[in-house]
């Protein structure tokens, strides 16, 4: 076992694939201190720059204070505490659904409900740039699990004429987290009610993002419950704590309670998470200026990289990736940009397909002008190099 365990490790060293822990020592912010070394970030989830917030720190606090730090059971022993039930009570006010139900993770958010909602017998359809959870699910659930082209209304709606009098679910990323673009909800929503399937959407990376109060992809397409039957969302991104809920029709909530695994076998987030967000969910749906300022600085970041003439990929959202191409070269760009303090990850294979490696940008409004400045003077000098070199 040894010998296979080093060569897996070795081989993944020398195609540039090999992944390392940093050790973060300071609160999620722009500019935090990762083994001993002072770095400007800009990899982080924290879109609204909440994950700090004075009033969300006090929350959660306060609720540990009142509940202990670990929640002790399952939402079905003695788990489910009154932070859980009325943060479930305002995600479904906030996302206009039914009911809400919580899970402790995104990823065990998309098992579960994909497991509860199909099986042996029925089919799956996915985009082919979904997020690991979503395939995972897919493949874990024993449905006909079928990938299509990323965005490709058409080829669904193909699979979907084929798949006629099957129970059939077709589920996708709202904001794909490595390209940073969008699904065309409103597109898959018409052609899943042609078609009598169910449809998914993980709006991780665009709850609290998009639409004039944050309501994601559902509030930026006007979709309703009926359009969107499933909505799933996760806490850790612009909420800025943890977790993960799916919002829909009170029956779904009720069959997820009875059947989705993952909601059932696990213990429920500690109350004090529960609190915390529920400060973040007020925060975010009130100070519009967070979003307001977190646009201005995307578009200050891409028209600045496109006079650079560097490949940025479409993304209207937080998440703006560099095309680079090959492992190594993004590598060495991030590494660069680290020894001038400038955190940028690079995203290699498996994460993406080969030849298109990627320096993931992602930006907060907790950034400033000035800081995004920086990051594209660094990103100056790294394209000046690339010309040289060409």
């Amino acid at each position: 076992m040894k010998q296979w365990l080093d060569d897996q490790l070795q081989q993944r060293r020398a195609q540039h694939l090999y992944r390392s822990r940093r050790e973060l020592q300071t609160a999620q912010a722009p500019e935090v201190t990762i083994d001993g070394q002072d770095f400007l970030a800009f990899c982080s989830n924290d879109y609204l720059g909440l994950a700090n917030h004075p009033l969300v720190v006090e929350a959660f606090v306060a609720a540990a204070k009142h509940y202990g730090v670990g929640s002790g059971a399952s939402h079905l022993v003695c788990g489910h505490t009154q932070e859980h039930h009325a943060l479930e009570e305002e995600l479904a006010a906030f996302t206009g659904r039914d009911r809400a139900l919580l899970f402790s993770t995104g990823y065990m958010a998309n098992l579960g409900v994909i497991n509860a909602l199909v099986g042996a017998g029925d089919c799956i359809f996915e985009d082919k740039l979904n997020h690991a959870s979503l395939l995972d699910g897919g493949l874990s659930s024993g449905a006909k699990f079928q990938r299509f082209l990323h965005n490709d209304v058409t080829q669904l709606e193909r699979k979907l004429v084929a798949a006629d009098g099957q129970k059939t679910l077709v589920a996708v990323d709202g904001v794909f987290s490595m390209d940073g673009d969008l699904a065309p909800v409103d597109a898959l929503a018409s052609v899943c009610d042609q078609h009598r399937a169910w449809l998914m959407v993980d709006d991780a990376h665009g709850l609290g993002v998009l639409g004039e109060n944050g309501g994601g992809v559902a509030e930026h397409f006007g979709l309703s419950q009926d359009q969107l039957p499933v909505l799933m969302g996760t806490l850790g991104k612009s909420f800025g704590t943890f977790g993960a809920f799916i919002a829909g029709s009170d029956a779904l909530i009720e069959t997820l309670i009875q059947l989705a695994r993952t909601y059932i076998y696990t213990t429920a987030l500690p109350p004090a998470v529960a609190a915390a967000s529920r400060v973040s969910l007020q925060l975010l749906q009130r100070e519009h200026w967070r979003r307001e300022k977190l646009r201005a600085l995307i578009q200050r970041f891409r028209s600045g990289v496109e006079q650079l003439g560097l490949p940025l990929m479409a993304s209207p959202t937080p998440i703006q990736p560099i095309l680079v191409g090959d492992a190594e070269t993004a590598l060495a760009w991030s590494s660069v940009l680290a020894d001038q303090g400038l955190l940028v990850t690079a995203i290699r294979p498996p994460t993406v397909a080969a030849g298109s490696a990627r320096l993931r940008v992602t930006l907060s409004a907790a950034h400033t002008e000035a800081q995004v400045d920086r990051l594209l003077d660094a990103l100056a000098q790294l394209a000046h190099k690339a010309d040289c070199v060409e």
